[in-house]
């Protein structure tokens, strides 16, 4: 986060580095201000402003519904809705049964499409005359513990943040060595100057203007990587929360191996499409600079 943009008052929970506005004194964060825009009209606008949790899905039949159940107690949440990204199984009617709005992709196309889809349904079913809806994006496979991503709308809605993610407590059986998570941490370190904690946690909280800013999103795996990067570059502020979330995590067999594989390739190309679009912004710049001069 930038330095310019930290306010005074402090927040234990919510997790910055000290480069990004830490108090060493109190080691709390800093709280920043958010890029985006408050609500015009003030509090009651706030107060007016809902949540909407998009959960991306595939092949979710066994814990969807209670991802839902639990997704809708979330506070300001008034609408649930599931993106079923071509399953195989009997997640759309589970997700239907337990309360959620179901859209449905006929074949797989990943999870950035998913994301964008259901962005896109949000913003149809906005309100004329409120505040848009700021966006939750949660897993399929979260189960009752979904309610507690709540901590990730209140630094966006209150005007902290533009991008709030979640930071997962360790996850019983999980098989990686971190050999992405430290890939994807050091790009976007390199490329922001900010180092996350869980560069690809996908529990994360934003405004409408920030996924609409980060759009495009990076393909496959990498699209978590992707908006961070984009998003910070941009000027948006990010802040990590951590939230007390239980998923089905990637285990050490073969299958788990071949995710990791696949998850490594997304966010490399990701991150050099990225590299390569601020290299060439760069050079732009120096010829829009010398043009001007002469």
């Amino acid at each position: 986060m930038n330095a310019d943009h930290v306010r005074g008052r402090t927040d234990p929970d919510i997790v910055t580095n000290a480069a990004d506005g830490q108090s060493e004194a109190t080691g709390r964060a800093e709280l920043p201000v958010a890029k985006t825009a408050r609500p015009d009209g003030g509090s009651r606008a706030r107060d007016l402003q809902r949540v909407a949790v998009v959960i991306p899905a595939k092949d979710e039949q066994e814990r969807i519904a209670a991802t839902v159940r639990s997704a809708r107690a979330i506070p300001h949440v008034d609408l649930v809705l599931v993106v079923d990204d071509g399953s195989e199984d009997d997640t759309q009617h589970a997700a239907r049964a337990a309360g959620a709005v179901v859209v449905r992709h006929s074949h797989n196309r990943g999870k950035a499409a998913a994301m964008e889809t259901g962005a896109a349904v949000v913003a149809m079913r906005d309100a004329s005359g409120r505040p848009e809806r700021l966006l939750l994006f949660v897993d399929g496979d979260l189960g009752e513990t979904a309610v507690n991503t709540a901590p990730l709308v209140t630094p966006v809605r209150e005007g902290v943040a533009d991008l709030a993610i979640a930071l997962l407590p360790p996850q019983p059986g999980a098989g990686g060595r971190g050999i992405v998570v430290g890939a994807a941490r050091r790009a976007i370190h390199a490329l922001t100057g900010w180092t996350p904690t869980q560069p690809l946690s996908g529990m994360r909280c934003l405004t409408r203007e920030a996924f609409e800013a980060a759009t495009p999103l990076a393909r496959g795996w990498g699209v978590e990587t992707g908006m961070t990067i984009d998003l910070l570059r941009q000027g948006y502020v990010a802040v990590e929360v951590p939230c007390d979330l239980k998923h089905r995590p990637s285990s050490n067999d073969f299958k788990g191996q071949m995710h990791r594989a696949a998850q490594y390739r997304d966010v490399m190309v990701a991150v050099n499409a990225r590299r390569m679009r601020g290299a060439f912004d760069a050079v732009r710049g120096v010829r829009s600079g010398a043009g001007s001069r002469a």
